[in-house]
C-alpha cells in the first residue's frame, strides 16, 4: 500500500509539473504569435494613415502654383478690380476641397477670401506671406492658431513683368484625419522635424514633445506599479506606458519634410485572446486532475456514497439551472416585443411633436403675414402702390422662412449635418424686431436696446439663431400682457462669450424645473403649445452655447442666450 500510494502522489506531481510547463509554453508562443498580429495590423494602419496625410499635403501643394498663374487673378491684382475675385477663388475651393483660399496684394492686405468675412485682413508679416514673396517657390507652412492645433498652408507669389503682384495661399484641412483616427483604439499623432506634435488624437498633446506629452497622467505609485506588472504576466514587454496602461509604440516616417507618425496600441486584445486559450487549457487540466482524484475516492464506499449525493444534488442544480434558462429565454422574448411595443410608440410621440412643433413656429410668420397683407390692402386702395409692394416683398421673406422652418423642423430628428457660418448677431436681432413688429406695434411694447459699437460675431446658422431671438422677444411680449406699461430690454455684450440678455417687467417665473421641458407653458389653451423654449434651448445646445432663465432684480424675468464669440476667424472656447 505504502509503494502504491507513493506511486500515485510521483504520478499527480508529474501531471501537476507537466501541466504547469505546458500553461507556460503555450501562454509565451500565443502571446508572441498574437503581439506579432497585432503589431502587424498597427504598422498597417500607420502605413495607410502616413498615405493618406502624403496624399492630401500633395494634393494642395500644385494648387497655389496653378492659382498663381491664373489670369483673371493676375489681372485683378494689375487693376485692383477685385468684384470676381472672391467668386472665384470660392468656385474653386469647392472642387479642390480645401479649408479655405484667399489672395493677398502686394502689401499683405486680403483681397479676395472664400471666407468673405477674411477679407480686409492684414498679412504682412504672416511667414506664408513673407517666404513666399521672397521665394519662386510654393512655400509650406505651419502656423499655431490662438487656441488649439495648428494651420496648414501652401502659398506662391503671384507675378508679372513689372515684379511681384501679390501671393494665393491654400489653407489644408489636416484636421480631419484627427477626427477619422480618434474613432478608432490606437491612439496616433504627427510631429514635425523638431518633434513637435502637430497633429494628435489626443487635443492636449499639441505643440509638445513625445516625451512631455506622455507624461500627462497623474503618476503611479509604487503599489498600483506592482499591480500593474502583475497583470501585464501574458504580454511582452511594452514599448511605453500611456496613462498607467502599457502598450505598443510604432514609428513611422513620412516622406513629406521630415515628419514622423507614432501610433500607440494597448495589449488589452493580446490579454484577452491568450487568456481564453489558457482558461481552457487550465480547465482541461482541472478536469483531468479531478478525474484522478474521482478514481481515488472509489477506493472506499464512504467517498463512493459522498460522490453520488454530489451527483445527485449536481443534476437537481442543472435541472434547476434549465428551468432558469428556460425562463429568462421568455423574458428574452418578451423584452424583445416590449422594445418593439416602445419604439412604436416613441416613433409616435416624435411624430406628435413634431407637428405641435410646426404649428408652434409657423404661428409666428402666418399672423406677421395676415398684417402685412391687410396692410398691403389698404395701400393699394389708397393708390399707394410702391409701398403695397414693399409689403409684398417682406411677405415673400416670410413665405421664404415659413418654408426654412419646415425644413429645419424635419431635422430635429438627427444631430448635426448642418454647415455653420459666421453669423452677426446683430444683425440676426434686426432681423428678429423686424419680425415681431406686427406685435410690437399691437401691444405698445417699449423696446430698449444696448448693442456694443463693434458688431459681435458667432458661429453657426443665422436661421436658427433668429428662431430663438424670436421665441424669447414673443414669450417677454406674452409675459408683459398684464403690465400697464410694458417693456421689454435687449442687451448684447460681448466678452468671454457673446451674451444677448432679454428682459421684461413682467410676473416673472415662478416654475424653473419645467421651464424647458416639452409641452410646459403657462398660457391659455390656444395661445402657445409649450415648445418655445424646449426648441430654442436644444438650438443653443446645438451650438455649443447654453440657454438660461432668471428673475430680475426688479422684477420680471431675464432669458440669456450665450454662444461661444467668433474672434479673427477663431471660436473661442467658453
Amino acid at each position: 500500500m505504502r509503494t502504491i500510494s507513493w506511486r500515485v502522489r510521483l504520478v499527480l506531481f508529474l501531471f501537476v509539473l507537466a501541466g504547469a510547463a505546458t500553461i507556460w509554453q503555450t501562454n509565451r508562443s500565443l502571446t508572441n504569435r498574437f503581439t506579432e498580429t497585432t503589431r502587424n495590423r498597427a504598422e498597417l494602419r500607420l502605413a495607410l494613415y502616413s498615405g493618406n496625410l502624403v496624399s492630401e499635403l500633395r494634393r494642395h501643394a500644385i494648387v497655389p502654383q496653378l492659382l498663381a498663374r491664373d489670369q483673371l487673378l493676375i489681372s485683378a491684382l494689375q487693376s485692383s478690380d477685385f468684384s470676381l475675385s472672391t467668386q472665384r477663388l470660392i468656385s474653386f475651393v469647392e472642387e479642390i476641397g480645401a479649408a479655405s483660399i484667399f489672395m493677398l496684394a502686394k502689401d499683405g492686405r486680403t483681397v479676395a477670401a472664400t471666407d468673405r468675412n477674411r477679407l480686409g485682413e492684414l498679412h504682412r508679416n504672416a511667414p506664408y506671406f513673407i517666404d513666399a514673396v521672397r521665394s519662386n517657390a510654393t512655400v509650406f507652412s505651419v502656423i499655431p492658431r490662438e487656441v488649439a492645433g495648428y494651420r496648414f498652408t501652401y502659398s506662391r507669389r503671384i507675378v508679372d513683368a513689372s515684379g511681384v503682384l501679390g501671393a494665393i495661399v491654400v489653407e489644408v484641412d489636416l484636421q480631419k484625419f484627427e477626427r477619422a483616427w480618434a474613432g478608432i483604439s490606437d491612439a496616433v499623432m504627427v510631429s514635425d522635424s523638431t518633434g513637435t506634435i502637430v497633429l494628435a488624437t489626443e487635443s492636449r498633446w499639441r505643440g509638445l514633445s513625445e516625451t512631455d506629452a506622455l507624461q500627462q497622467q497623474t503618476p503611479e505609485g509604487a503599489i498600483q506599479r506592482a499591480i500593474r506588472a502583475t497583470t501585464d504576466w501574458t504580454a511582452l514587454p511594452p514599448d511605453a506606458y500611456l496613462q498607467g496602461e502599457a502598450v505598443m509604440r510604432l514609428e513611422s516616417r513620412i516622406p513629406f519634410r521630415g515628419w514622423r507618425m507614432t501610433s500607440f496600441t494597448t495589449y488589452a486584445s493580446i490579454r484577452e485572446k491568450v487568456n481564453a486559450v489558457l482558461a481552457l487549457e487550465i480547465m482541461g487540466f482541472a478536469l483531468l486532475l479531478a478525474l484522478a482524484f474521482y478514481a481515488l475516492s472509489r477506493k472506499t464506499a464512504l467517498r463512493m456514497a459522498l460522490f453520488q449525493r454530489e451527483s445527485a444534488e449536481l443534476r437537481v442544480l442543472n435541472s434547476r439551472l434549465q428551468r432558469e434558462i428556460a425562463e429568462r429565454e421568455r423574458m428574452q422574448q418578451s423584452l424583445e416585443v416590449a422594445e418593439q411595443s416602445l419604439a412604436q410608440s416613441s416613433k409616435l410621440a416624435a411624430l406628435g411633436e413634431m407637428s405641435a412643433a410646426v404649428s408652434h413656429e409657423l404661428n409666428q410668420p402666418l399672423a406677421a403675414m395676415k398684417t402685412y397683407l391687410a396692410g398691403a390692402r389698404l395701400l393699394l386702395n389708397r393708390n399707394r402702390p410702391d409701398e403695397a409692394l414693399a409689403s409684398f416683398g417682406r411677405i415673400d421673406d416670410l413665405i421664404e422662412r415659413m418654408g426654412a422652418i419646415t425644413r429645419q423642423l424635419k431635422s430635429y430628428a438627427r444631430k448635426g449635418g448642418d454647415t455653420f457660418s459666421p453669423v452677426n448677431l446683430g444683425d440676426a436681432l434686426a432681423s428678429s424686431l423686424s419680425m415681431m413688429e406686427p406685435q410690437l406695434r399691437e401691444r405698445h411694447v417699449k423696446i430698449g436696446r444696448i448693442l456694443p459699437e463693434d458688431a459681435v460675431f458667432v458661429m453657426g446658422d443665422q436661421m436658427r439663431i433668429e428662431q430663438v431671438m424670436v421665441n424669447l422677444l414673443r414669450n417677454a411680449i406674452d409675459a408683459t400682457k398684464s403690465v400697464e406699461d410694458p417693456e421689454v430690454e435687449i442687451i448684447l455684450a460681448a466678452g468671454e462669450t457673446a451674451t444677448l440678455s432679454v428682459r421684461d417687467n413682467g410676473t416673472g417665473i415662478t416654475d424653473y424645473d419645467n421651464l424647458f421641458e416639452p409641452f410646459y407653458t403657462t398660457k391659455q389653451a390656444g395661445e402657445g403649445v409649450g415648445l418655445g423654449l424646449a426648441i430654442s434651448s436644444g438650438i443653443v445646445n446645438d451650438l455649443g452655447g447654453r440657454l438660461t432663465a432668471r428673475n430680475g432684480e426688479n422684477g420680471g424675468a431675464v432669458f440669456e442666450m450665450q454662444l461661444p464669440i467668433l474672434l479673427d476667424g477663431i471660436e473661442a472656447a467658453e
